[in-house]
């Protein structure tokens, strides 16, 4: 089973070569620049990787005893539209009864979804990627909020800097990621060693 979940060097191999993975000099929506930026829905929009990653990230979940025991009866939880086609993949890999996916809305994660206590199975949290792990933690809290039970949490890509757990549930993922990020141009430039053009991005 292990041999059926990709490398960390094959999956940034399909992330660079769709384009989900650039290098360059990028200044992010807060300001700060860095020498990397993913787009992950780029890998995505190709069937076969988003199989491939997909069904990559379920197996790690399904190594899990206290995970695969409570299947089929679960539910795959998106903290963002960004994270939904892995949400839906991971759900159709593991046979899962339910998914849901949470939106920023006036500055305030919720459900998409119309939802009362006791309506979500226990659920398995997933993401394209983790930068500051803000968002899976948010959701986290709102599941809690909803008295359901997180069991698992993961993504495709997660940056080392994050937080490696959620509320004590390890963040599984099939890449770890080191990008470092400045606070001005200068810093930039002073730390990679060139003068490459600017890029803003979006997220």
């Amino acid at each position: 089973m292990v041999d059926l979940i990709p490398t960390s060097e094959s999956v940034m191999q399909i992330l660079g070569k769709t384009g989900a993975y650039r290098q360059g000099h990028f200044v992010y929506p807060n300001g700060k620049h860095a020498s990397c930026y993913f787009q992950m829905p780029l890998a995505f929009r190709y069937y076969d990787n988003s199989r491939v990653l997909s069904v990559g990230l379920s197996r790690k979940f399904r190594m899990d005893k206290s995970i695969s025991s409570r299947l089929p009866k679960i539910s795959i939880i998106s903290p963002s539209p960004g994270g939904i086609p892995v949400a839906f993949a991971v759900r159709e890999a593991l046979s899962a009864e339910q998914i849901y996916w949470a939106e920023l809305e006036d500055g305030k994660r919720q459900f998409r979804q119309y939802l009362k206590e006791g309506d979500i199975h226990p659920c398995i949290i997933v993401d394209d990627l983790i930068r500051t792990g803000k968002a899976i933690q948010e959701t986290a809290n709102i599941v809690k909020e909803l008295g359901g039970e997180v069991i698992g949490c993961g993504a495709i890509v997660r940056f080392k800097d994050s937080p490696a757990e959620v509320n004590g549930i390890k963040i599984l993922s099939l890449a770890e990621f080191d990008c470092s990020f400045y606070d001005t141009q200068e810093e930039w430039k002073a730390a990679e060693g060139s003068d490459s053009p600017a890029e803003t991005v979006r997220f």
